[in-house]
This record gives structure tokens, C-alpha cells and sequence, in this order.
């Protein structure tokens, strides 16, 4: 951890000392009194400020002087103090405190600060996260984004919303290496598992806790101890997962399979889900409780073909290391109306096939070629959609939506050769969905 010059407010000399302990890794200066405290902030430069209020049995709150002068210099002032009334709590705030702790827990609550303030220097000197790691030029993106990572050193839950491509898995990992944790970022995809499987790879198991279990394995939480967990799709998981996941993030414990021995994990969670969440609720397919444990703050990652800007910032991003390209105005209109339905995603794949051929110049016809279609356009008058929509009117939309879900599963099902697994990753659905649409469909269940 980076070293940082520290100064510390409090008269009980035991308490300095313990102060002292907890910030022995770095520069730490003590003030017994208010005097040599102001004295201290003036002739020299600190990162934070630990101040006590009370400095002494008759005191008058005298260590509130000392916020105002080190938020005057700049300085992260923390109040420490046994006086905790909402008065004197919303005072030191009036004067310039940036935290408030009441005595009692110095050994999480100083490493937290610690963390805070040397994550936020860190992250005010790293490059401009929008122009490297989360390239984007929306302004109501970056203003979302923006305030996400203002939470990025703390424990508080992150959910992540949109279409798939948008780049929630980026920006999952933007937020870890913002946060200060040690630990890993550890990225797992609860659709692509079944409910037995999925419980296995977050659990981990002991050797021999199921056929096939030749050895043990670390879970993905444990492996997330003191980092970050990344559940992509988590509105996929059955609800009996649901809720050992939930029991695992409030108890920060939990039992591999197969063993009766708890292990700890101290991580912490971002989700991400294509669908609503509030949607998920409503029609039982996610836990209110589990949502509440996950979404403490949420950002929603619009569609590429609401942000048009962004179609070129990207493309250059692409490019940058390898070969550039150059795009006709007409080829550049063409791109800006197409829908991108595979997002970020896609339009990677489409500059990476550009860069591979034999033009430099990108023309209309180039465009065209790669991107057949998709452009974005009203439906027109008797066309699918106004189907669909005549069906909806007759049967209803969810059975309408579900019969063209169906129609989608069984194509793809059938175009890989009855492949589940692969039906399961190409479009992205769960294991749940998939034997829901073969049962109806009156199609054998076993096997691949």
C-alpha cells in the first residue's frame, strides 16, 4: 500500500498509541492538543487527518477547529470520537469532515480509510478510464459510469444492466481494479451452467463429494476472497441457487460440497443481468431479498445504436496497435444506421474483419457486405412484427413471446445438431428456458 503522511488528533495516550499501531506502515505525526495540531496542518503537508473532539475532560469540542483548517489544506479529515450525537455528527460535516467514525472499531474502520484515500489518488493519476478502459463519449453514460466509480472502493454492491455487448464484463473490471481490493476478480456466467453444476463452481466440492469429483476444488467465491465476484446473468439462476447464494453473501461463509467444514470469503459482488430486474421479481424468476443484497447501486448500459457517437471512438479504439482504417462518409452513414444487435461485441468482430482484408479505404460496399441488414428502421406494415403484434392481440403477449422464443430455441437447437450446450451459449439463455422449450415441444430431454 502506498505510504501516507498521517496526522493524528488525540489526547488519551493509549488511544494515540493504538492509533500508531494501526497506521505503522506509514508517516504518522501526533498531536496531544488542539495548538500543536494547527501548528502541525500549517508547516506541513498530510494525505489524512485522524481528530478526536473532545481533547480533554472539560473540552469544548475544541477538535472541531482542527477539521475546518485541514479541509482548508486539503486533508481526508476523519473524526474519530466518542461523541457521536447527530448534532456534532452533522457538524463535523459542516466543517469539512470527509468521514465519521464512532470509537470502538479502529482496526476496519482505519483500513478502510486507508483504502479509500489511496485508491482515490490512485485513480486520479491512472489515465482517463473513458478514453482507455470504457471507451465511450455519451455523456449520460459517462455521468452513470462516472458516479459508479465513486463507489468502486467501497463494499457496496454494483449492478450492471443491458443488452448483451454492452460491455457490463469490461466495466465489472473497471470497478475491481478501481477498488483497492488485493484479491482477484473472479468472472463466472450462471447461465452457462446447469443449477447442480453452477452450485459446484461456486461452492467448490470436496474429492469424491459427487460422481466425478476425482479431486477437490476451490469454489469461485473463495477464489474471490478479498476481490470481487462477478456474477454475469445472475437472473438465470434457479431459486433454491438464489438462495444459497444469498445465505453465502450475508453470512460471508459457506459449505463445499461434500464437506461439513464452512469456508470464509470476504468479496464482493457486481452483477449483471440483459433482463429487468424489477420484471424478474414480479414474475418470481428472482428473489426480492437477493436483489436487495445486489443492486446497491445500478448503471444501465444502453444499446450501441442509442449512442451513435460512440460507433467510431470505438472503432479507433479497436484499430489502436494494429492496422488503421479509414471509413467513406457514406460507409460511416451506413454504419451509424445500422441497429448493432450484437453491440460492442459485434462491432469488434466487424472492424477485426476490415483489418484482415485487403482495403484500407472502407467504401458503402464493404459495409454492406459485413452487415446485411439490421438497419435501424420502423417494421413495415405486414412484416413480422405486426404478426406478432396480431397474435399478442389474440392470445396475449407472453404466450405470443413465447411462442416465438420457442421457435428460436428449436432453430438453433437444430442448426448445431442437437447440441444443448452450445444452443445454451449461442443464445445466451438458461438451462431452465432450454428443457421448458424441449418439453413443450415434446423433445427428449436427455442427452446432449
Amino acid at each position: 500500500m502506498e505510504r501516507l503522511k498521517v496526522l493524528v488528533l488525540e489526547d488519551d495516550k493509549l488511544a494515540q498509541k493504538i492509533m500508531a499501531s494501526r497506521l505503522a506502515d506509514h508517516d504518522v505525526a501526533v498531536a496531544g492538543d488542539l495548538k500543536t495540531a494547527l501548528k502541525k496542518l500549517e508547516s506541513e503537508p498530510f494525505d489524512i487527518g485522524f481528530f478526536d473532539l473532545m481533547l480533554g475532560p472539560d473540552d469544548d469540542y475544541s477538535g472541531l477547529k482542527a477539521i475546518a483548517a485541514a479541509a482548508a489544506k486539503g486533508v481526508h479529515a476523519v473524526v474519530v470520537s466518542s461523541s457521536d450525537s447527530d448534532e456534532i455528527i452533522d457538524r463535523a460535516y459542516e466543517l469539512g469532515a470527509r468521514d465519521f467514525y464512532a470509537k470502538g472499531n479502529e482496526d476496519a474502520n482505519v483500513a478502510d480509510i486507508l483504502r479509500k484515500v489511496t485508491q482515490a489518488r490512485r485513480s486520479a493519476a491512472a489515465p482517463d478510464v473513458f478514453a482507455s478502459a470504457f471507451i465511450t463519449g455519451d455523456a449520460a453514460l459517462k455521468a452513470d459510469v462516472g458516479e459508479a466509480l465513486k463507489y468502486a472502493p467501497t463494499d457496496l454492491p454494483i449492478m450492471l444492466l443491458g443488452p448483451s455487448g454492452t460491455g457490463k464484463t469490461s466495466l465489472a473490471r473497471v470497478l475491481h481494479e478501481r477498488s483497492g481490493r488485493e484479491g482477484a476478480f473472479v468472472a463466472i456466467n450462471c447461465s452457462a451452467y446447469t443449477e447442480d453444476l453452477l452450485e459446484a463452481e461456486l461452492f467448490g466440492y470436496r474429492k469424491g463429494a459427487f460422481t466425478g469429483a476425482a479431486d477437490s476444488r476451490k469454489g469461485r467465491l473463495l477464489e474471490a476472497h478479498k476481490g470481487t465476484l462477478f456474477l454475469d446473468e445472475i437472473g438465470t439462476m434457479s431459486a433454491n441457487m438464489q438462495m444459497k447464494l444469498l445465505k453465502a453473501i450475508e453470512e460471508r461463509s459457506f459449505h463445499p460440497l461434500g464437506s461439513d467444514k464452512p469456508e470464509r470469503s470476504d468479496f464482493r459482488i457486481i452483477s449483471a443481468t440483459l433482463e429487468d430486474p424489477q420484471d424478474l421479481i414480479a414474475r418470481g424468476r428472482m428473489r426480492f431479498d437477493l436483489f436487495q443484497r445486489v443492486h446497491g447501486y445500478t448503471v444501465n448500459l444502453r444499446p450501441l445504436a442509442d449512442r451513435p457517437a460512440d460507433i467510431f471512438l470505438l472503432a479507433q479504439h479497436f484499430m489502436k496497435g494494429g492496422r488503421r482504417l479509414s471509413f467513406t462518409a457514406e460507409a460511416k452513414k451506413a454504419m451509424e444506421a445500422y441497429a448493432w444487435p450484437g453491440n460492442v461485441r459485434e462491432l469488434k468482430k466487424f472492424v477485426d474483419l476490415l483489418a484482415s482484408g485487403q482495403e484500407g479505404r472502407v467504401g458503402l460496399e464493404a459495409v454492406k457486405k459485413l452487415l446485411k441488414g439490421g438497419a435501424r428502421a420502423e417494421a413495415p406494415r405486414g412484416g413480422p412484427l405486426d404478426a406478432l403484434y396480431a397474435d399478442a392481440l389474440k392470445r396475449g403477449l407472453e404466450a405470443a413471446l413465447e411462442s416465438v422464443s420457442d421457435e428460436l430455441v428449436i432453430r438453433n437447437l437444430n442448426e448445431n445438431g442437437g447440441k444443448r450446450t452450445k444452443t445454451l451459449a449461442d443464445l445466451k439463455i438458461s438451462t431452465r428456458l432450454l428443457y421448458a422449450t424441449m418439453k413443450r415441444r415434446g423433445l427428449d430431454s436427455q442427452g446432449d
